[in-house]
């Protein structure tokens, strides 16, 4: 069995779960207080913080490549060996490195988090789109700062285009899901994937609290095979959404009964980038 999912940072329980914090919050939101930071993640001057950060996390990091990052970021965006990708084309892998969780799209293309209903019209901003994935499948991918922030592609495909839409930097850990509809808030892209064995998948890219750099390096219109990287989150945890339409997918048997039968709240699964989650309908 899988362990559970991390719990949530102190910081981001304060900034939620207070109403003091989320005084604060308001202030850097409407302040744009996510500049300075970006500055000083970007800059020498985080070399030591990036370091302290690594060792936080109990990462397997030598001492010599703790040394090699210049800057936060460069410890953000660090490569890694070894990835592994299911290649078997029947079988529906993860874009990313996360934590699982998984949702029921309704007949008015809606889904429901914990009471936050969202409507996949907002989401997109593509009403005609939304109602093709009337009772089909949504796949969220939470992303913690120790994991890999690049993602890829979950089957070969031709790339659509890409639909930016700036918004807010909220938070994606579980506390914040409950209290904000942060994947229609939150700085995002979507496009569309038209996947050789998973039909038309939309995914979108969520950007998270004060940072969310969002980079895709893949032109539209373009062919793209399966375990190919797609793009990369720059300077935050970050979110994977991706929907699929009706009895494209399902989930392997292990991860949806570990996901209905979990007593916690926000219920969800630690995967892997390119580790096998389902399977074609």
């Amino acid at each position: 069995m899988r362990e559970k999912s991390s719990s949530e940072s102190s910081s981001v329980r304060f900034l939620y779960g207070t109403a003091l914090g989320r005084t604060l919050l308001h202030i850097i939101m409407k302040g744009h207080l996510d500049k300075p930071v970006v500055s000083f993640l970007r800059s020498g001057l985080s070399r030591g913080y990036a370091r302290g950060y690594a060792r936080k996390l109990g990462l397997d990091l030598s001492r010599d490549e703790l040394d090699g990052f210049g800057s936060y970021r460069d410890f953000f965006l660090r490569e890694r060996d070894g990835l592994e990708f299911d290649m078997e084309p029947t079988h529906l892998i993860s874009p990313c490195d996360g934590w699982l969780s998984a949702f029921k799209v309704n007949s008015d293309s809606q889904f429901d988090i914990k009471g936050s209903v969202y409507g996949l019209a907002d989401l997109f901003d593509d009403p005609f789109l939304a109602s093709r994935y009337s009772g089909g499948d949504c796949l969220i991918f939470r992303l913690c700062p120790s994991d890999y922030h690049h993602y890829f592609y979950i089957d070969d495909c031709i790339q659509g285009e890409n639909h930016f839409i700036p918004g807010e930097l909220h938070s994606v850990q579980p506390i914040a899901c409950r209290t904000k509809k942060v994947y229609t808030l939150n700085r995002r892209n979507w496009s569309l994937l038209d996947t050789a064995n998973f039909g038309l998948v939309v995914q979108v890219e969520v950007g998270a609290l004060v940072v969310g750099g969002i980079v895709n390096g893949v032109r539209p219109g373009s062919t793209v095979k399966r375990s190919d990287e797609k793009g990369y989150f720059d300077l935050a945890g970050s979110t994977i959404v991706l929907f699929f339409e009706k009895d494209r997918i399902r989930l392997l048997p292990e991860i949806k009964k570990y996901l209905a039968g979990s007593s916690e709240d926000y219920p969800e699964f630690r995967v892997t980038a390119g580790q096998q989650i389902g399977e074609k309908c």
